[in-house]
């Protein structure tokens, strides 16, 4: 896997609708999406790590605001994100 750095530019070329895009919500979503994944690898090497566990809920609770708002603005673009990160249905 490269850099946490390269990854991250990786991810935000991949979901950006324009050239200089870097916050819209698929953008965001994508960046959180990593960030709980990666999280919820090591919450399953290390299981009493509660503080971690705290920040994992406020992540995905963050990804399901913005997967909301994603939702009620462009449909298309939320259906063909979610199909891309394997979330939901």
């Amino acid at each position: 896997m490269p850099s946490s750095a390269e990854h991250k530019t990786q991810l935000i070329k991949t979901y950006q609708t324009a050239g200089t895009d870097t916050g819209s919500p698929a953008v965001q979503i994508a960046l959180l999406t990593e960030r709980i994944n990666d999280l919820a690898e090591h919450l399953k090497q290390h299981r009493k790590d509660f503080h971690s566990r705290r920040g994992l809920v406020m992540m995905a609770a963050k990804r399901n605001r913005l997967l909301r708002y994603l939702a009620a603005t462009d449909r298309p673009r939320y259906t063909e994100l979610i199909g891309k990160l394997g979330l939901r249905k």
